[in-house]
């Protein structure tokens, strides 16, 4: 069977590409400015370092700490509306199904961008150059993956030398810059599930966190702290108070 045409090919890249700026710009404002009001303080402090890094091309690399009910996906949302109304593309993405089903546009980050399930220090990520992914990601802004403590380090290491190979063709410094020179924001809390390591002793658990990368050195930490479930509880006054002494304990 001959080769699809290049022109073809281009063709079916654009329409795919399209997908991701298929958003309603006037209802992603409304929304994005209804969210913006709702922001805490350490949210806006992590939204707006996000937002303005993506805006000036910065490239930084943004770490958000924060344990369940702080708010992270809520802070996504503000981040994605804001961008996407712009006509920015945003990939979002997360360490499971359940997580990156909160997301809007969320997928599980292996299937994304293509990891392999048998990683090790020299994987990459099966992009081939051409393709609609490569493509895709060459007109991305900005990068979100949730709960990324629990993947092993390996993983984002892989995302890291992909991102360097296939950006270096529109920026030719992306080689010599983390994750190509794109802003990447992680999430996630440490004193959760961490990477599953088959028969793995405590040390091999630490060794495969993100935080033993080479990559870890160059993220920004920014933290959540305000339990954000206890500001919309609408129960009883002795189940609030029950709620909030949980939350406390965490």
């Amino acid at each position: 069977m001959p080769l699809p045409d290049s022109s073809i090919l281009q063709d079916i890249n654009n329409r795919l590409v399209n997908e991701e700026l298929n958003y309603d710009k006037d209802s992603l404002i409304i929304e994005h400015t209804e969210l913006l009001q709702k922001l805490n303080q350490d949210q806006r402090m992590a939204f707006d370092v996000i937002t303005e890094s993506v805006s000036s091309s910065c490239g930084k690399l943004i770490f958000v700490h924060g344990y369940g009910g702080t708010g992270k996906t809520f802070l996504w949302k503000a981040v994605t509306t804001k961008l996407r109304s712009e006509g920015k593309i945003v990939l979002a993405v997360a360490s499971s199904d359940i997580a990156a089903l909160l997301l809007q546009g969320g997928r599980i980050a292996h299937s994304r961008f293509h990891i392999p399930l048998k990683i090790t220090n020299e994987s990459t990520c099966n992009i081939k150059q051409g393709t609609f992914l490569a493509e895709l990601i060459k007109k991305t802004s900005l990068i979100i993956w949730d709960e990324a403590p629990m993947t092993h380090k390996h993983c984002s290491e892989a995302l890291d030398k992909s991102l360097r190979d296939m950006l270096r063709f529109t920026n030719e410094v992306a080689e010599h810059r983390p994750f190509g020179g794109m802003t990447v924001v992680l999430g996630g809390d440490f004193r959760q599930i961490l990477p599953v390591i088959p028969k793995g002793k405590r040390e091999h658990i630490i060794s495969a966190s993100i935080k033993r990368s080479y990559l870890w050195k160059n993220f920004e930490e920014y933290r959540l702290t305000e339990n954000m479930r206890l500001n919309s509880f609408e129960g009883s006054p002795e189940e609030k108070a029950k709620t909030t002494e949980f939350a406390n304990w965490i």
